[in-house]
């Protein structure tokens, strides 16, 4: 299509310089070009008319879309799906985004499942002894940096699990959201 409008478009600026030099009128050359513009506008409306649906940012198909929002809904320590969107970045590669309500709860015990409960425990008991409570915010302080990797490391897990699931996707974005707002 390209080059039939370029070969087209030359022979149109030939014939008009043929024109030009033939009857000595210098009305033919613009004439020729505008007919060239006109030519290449059509070819550029055409080619974007096509291509479309590349340019706008499809989302992957709904049966792929449906399969990972159905992973999502069944883990333990997803709660709720917000904002759940997807996008094609090129031939057969998709990037997909979403907001999770995560399950704290679950989160927690799978969290306390992995490093043994019984050992934070005895930390936030003999913490609680102390006359002062250093030794307890301390240790509340490491295990809330600890639960905090721990919802990274979910994270991570579930955009792995999504690739597996639908191996076009090359970039997943989970994000935290809390359905109740920011903090004041």
């Amino acid at each position: 299509m390209q080059d039939g409008a370029a070969v087209t478009g030359l022979l149109i600026a030939g014939a008009s310089l043929v024109a030009v030099n033939t009857t000595g009128n210098a009305i033919y050359d613009p004439i020729g070009s505008i007919i060239v513009g006109n030519l290449l506008g059509m070819v550029a409306i055409f080619l974007i008319q096509r291509n479309r649906h590349a340019l706008i940012g499809r989302a992957i198909d709904d049966h792929d879309m449906e399969r990972v929002l159905h992973f999502l809904r069944n883990d333990p320590v997803v709660d709720a799906i917000y904002d759940c969107k997807s996008e094609v970045i090129g031939p057969g590669f998709f990037r997909f985004k979403a907001e999770i309500d995560f399950n704290g709860e679950a989160l927690v015990q799978n969290y306390l499942k992995r490093t043994g409960r019984d050992e934070w425990a005895r930390q936030f008991r003999e913490a609680a002894k102390e006359k002062d409570n250093t030794g307890l915010l301390k240790v509340m302080s490491c295990y809330g940096e600890e639960v905090v990797t721990a919802l990274g490391s979910e994270v991570d897990r579930l955009e792995k699990e999504i690739q597996e699931i639908v191996p076009g996707i090359r970039h997943v974005d989970i994000e935290a959201h809390n359905p109740i707002g920011p903090s004041p």
